[in-house]
């Protein structure tokens, strides 16, 4: 048998990630069969279950992979601006749209949402070390605590992403504005 390189094994699971990232986008987490994720990623059943387990880490990887790169923009720019990027680029977030079958799953299943959870923790940390950031510099409401502001901006982007997911979109840059001034201590912005 022959020996596979690293590049190649890492070049097969990003094939597989980007063909499993629109065949969610199209399906749904529960309509995204294998089959059809065998016809997305043009894998077949085995070389995606070897790369990713099951289904449900597949899906998880995708989660984390976003996580973290939402996580550097936080890091960086905040949390409403990986909204606004959400806003302006639906098209790079069109998987999103089974956070409408994945709440249920958090509901129903202890071990997926613990695994979610765990996945999304790292915007979570970002969010919050953003929060600390800009509170030291005095450009934060200092009348909320700053896990009081995080479960405040993780609540609206919950709502954000499912008004995304429904094609409703209209006035939310507007609102986006209204949700970052409602966080911020009197100044311009939070550079």
């Amino acid at each position: 048998m022959p020996i596979v390189s690293e590049s190649e094994l890492s070049r097969r699971r990003h094939d597989i990630l980007v063909g499993a990232r629109r065949c969610f986008a199209e399906h749904g987490y529960e309509g995204a069969t294998v089959r059809l994720l065998e016809q997305a990623t043009g894998k077949s059943r085995g070389a995606i279950f070897h790369h990713f387990g099951d289904k449900e880490s597949l899906f998880l990887a995708l989660a984390q992979e976003d996580a973290a790169r939402q996580a550097e923009v936080v890091a960086h720019n905040g949390l409403v601006e990986v909204m606004r990027e959400m806003l302006q680029h639906p098209e790079r977030h069109d998987w999103l749209a089974t956070r409408l079958e994945i709440t249920s799953l958090l509901r129903t299943d202890p071990s997926f949402a613990a695994r979610w959870k765990e996945n999304q923790s790292v915007r979570g940390e970002a969010v919050r070390a953003r929060l600390a950031s800009n509170a030291d510099k005095g450009r934060l409401r200092d009348d909320v605590d700053i896990d009081t502001l995080a479960i405040y901006l993780e609540v609206f982007m919950d709502g954000f992403i499912n008004r995304l997911a429904l094609g409703e979109t209209a006035e939310l840059e507007k609102v986006l504005d209204l949700v970052e001034q409602s966080i911020r201590g009197g100044q311009a912005n939070l550079d």
